[in-house]
């Protein structure tokens, strides 16, 4: 491959040697089985148990995946529409295409959620995503950029398990099933060959459209940073890049004519389709990466401090940045070393460009805006770019890190014994501070009988929904949301945690939460506040058409509930009824309130 050699092969950088095939399994085989144990530990509680336990630093994005994954089932063992599911939300659906969904792993997948559970799914994607993302990086490394295979091992332990993969690991599958990236990242440079503009640019597309049905935001990224690359890399060796650019240029339009084909529905779906939306519910500015979270660590690293990342992080599961100040002074080190090569120079810039883009459209230090504008600013309202968090870019620069220690722990063999010593030294004082503690669980609450035996059915005929007190929603109704997705998607439940059009027609910005409604406000605000409302004659009659719009049968109390008799008075006031206990449940049966035609 001469021609990407020209690029990545420059004075620091070389491509792999060839060891003997059986040495080569073998290393590869333990690198794999390291990235592996790692990841069970990091996963450890969670998978004593998985259908018990739930992440406690993010359990409502761990309700959605899942019901993503019980959607998934539906769709490979029931026929289910993959693009859109009516079970949740009823009537009005959830665009599964608009929502983090990942048909591409969940539908392969339902075979183990049908036969093990949903519980066992979520860990074993959350598992597999970061020691896959891990191995990938490896494996592309040790073929193409590197002859170290440890050098290879240390830049896929850092891509794999980097403070923002650990964070993303409390519930995000789609952000740690990274696997694809560095086999977009590698047919993009491929581009330049002669002869591959199409043969290439055929696997580059096929290989955006599976990562399209992983996680869009996840290519979004690698785009942007693969972009800045190639502009940065132009710029520093135009005189190289004039020789190929019309054969890079051509594979990529193949990659796209191969991508549109198959996407093109989809797409379509996603942007135009039933319940879709536009723009995030909050504005871009809100989630960004402050600066002093650069030199700190994350919660789940060794060394993290839980009060100090909270005041420098939006969520445990946005713990973008905290590399740790060894680190940042490695990283110096290493682009110092490799400053000759103009490729990872590039790569360089890419890096700083997009860590940056996540500090957004203003300077935040210490938890505070300081005012002072950043160059986001600019495109912080741009389609596509306005539906990103914007903290997470600074996923791009975590990466770029593990590709610079990659390239320069193979480097440091040429040099003298003494500073081979003083860069290992450095890199265990630089990555053992950030090594991934065991994610936190908490016990969920079992099944009562009326959810787990099934009893349900006899309440709950076809086209009527079982409502659960609280209602699921972002931050509240989390049970109800869990005995969903555990039930398999069985019965339909009405609203629910999603993404979806605020208040439509009306107001078509995305929400967490569905459209609302006065009973599920009145529930909301009663459970979380343990006030009790004077029920009016309204009330009742707009719990009545609420019912009937939701298509309820049932509505049931989950217990142990915060204010749970409060909540048993309040629905038996707006109903005109006591409930009455079955199966461990307190049940108001309204199968008489008639749902509108149609």
């Amino acid at each position: 491959m001469p021609a990407v050699d020209e690029v990545l092969n420059e004075p620091g950088l070389s491509v792999a040697a060839a060891p003997a095939p059986a040495r080569r399994r073998r290393t590869d085989l333990a690198a794999a089985l390291s990235y592996l144990a790692l990841a069970v530990l990091v996963l450890i509680q969670l998978w004593i148990d998985p259908a018990g336990r739930v992440l406690s630093h993010n359990d409502d994005d761990h309700g959605f995946f899942a019901f993503a994954l019980a959607h998934g089932e539906r769709v490979l063992f029931d026929g289910a529409n993959p693009l859109f599911s009516d079970r949740m939300n009823v009537p009005d659906g959830v665009n599964m295409m608009a929502n983090t969904t990942e048909l591409a792993l969940t539908v392969p997948l339902a075979p183990v959620t049908h036969w093990l559970g949903v519980g066992v799914s979520v860990v074993l994607l959350l598992t597999l995503g970061l020691a896959g993302t891990a191995f990938a990086w490896y494996f592309v490394l040790s073929r193409h950029l590197v002859e170290s295979r440890r050098a290879a091992w240390v830049g896929g332990l850092w891509c794999g398990f980097a403070p923002t993969m650990v964070s993303h690991a409390n519930g995000h599958i789609n952000f740690v099933s990274q696997y694809v990236v560095p086999f977009i990242v590698w047919q993009v440079l491929r581009l330049r060959e002669p002869g591959r503009a199409v043969r290439g640019g055929i696997v580059l597309g096929l290989l955006v459209v599976l990562q399209v049905f992983i996680n869009e935001e996840t290519l979004l990224f690698t785009a942007l940073t693969l972009g800045v690359f190639v502009v940065a890399y132009a710029a520093l060796a135009w005189s190289r890049v004039r020789d190929y650019w019309r054969r890079f240029l051509a594979g990529l339009s193949v990659a796209v004519v191969t991508a549109a084909v198959p996407l093109a529905y989809p797409l379509w779906f996603q942007f135009t389709g039933p319940q879709s939306y536009s723009g995030q519910p909050f504005e871009p500015g809100k989630f960004v990466t402050d600066l002093l979270a650069l030199g700190a660590y994350a919660r789940q690293s060794l060394a993290g401090n839980a009060a100090i990342a909270r005041e420098l992080s939006v969520s445990p599961t946005e713990d973008n940045s905290f590399f740790g100040l060894p680190m940042l002074v490695l990283t110096g080190v290493c682009v110092a070393l490799l400053w000759r090569n103009l490729a990872a120079r590039a790569a360089a810039i890419a890096g700083l460009v997009l860590l940056i883009m996540s500090m957004g459209p203003e300077l935040r230090v210490g938890g505070h805006d300081t005012g002072i504008p950043l160059p986001f600013a600019l495109i912080a309202h741009l389609p596509v770019i306005d539906l990103v968090s914007v903290t997470r870019f600074a996923m791009v620069p975590a990466t770029v890190i593990g590709l610079l220690l990659a390239l320069a722990a193979d480097r440091f063999p040429l040099l003298g014994r003494r500073r081979r010593a003083a860069f290992w030294i450095g890199l265990a004082v630089a990555i053992v501070p950030v090594l991934p503690k065991p994610l936190p669980v908490v016990e969920a609450d079992p099944l009562p009988p009326f959810i787990a035996q099934r009893m349900w059915r006899e309440y709950v005929p076809a086209g009527r929904t079982l409502v659960t007190v609280p209602l699921p929603e972002v931050t509240t109704g989390r049970s109800g949301m869990r005995w969903f997705a555990l039930s398999g998607l069985d019965y339909a439940v009405p609203r629910g945690y999603f993404m979806g059009p605020a208040n439509p027609p009306l107001n078509r910005t995305g929400s967490w939460n569905a459209a609302p409604r006065p009973t599920s406000d009145l529930l909301r605000i009663t459970g979380a506040y343990g006030r009790k409302p004077n029920v009016s004659v309204s009330d009742r009659l707009a719990a009545r058409a609420d019912l009937a719009y939701w298509r309820a049968a049932v509505v049931v109390l989950v217990p142990g509930t915060p204010h749970h008799d409060l909540l048993a008075t309040t629905v038996s006031e707006l109903l005109g009824r006591p409930p009455r206990p079955v199966g461990g449940v307190q049940l108001w049966d309204v199968r008489d309130i008639v749902p509108p035609s149609g």
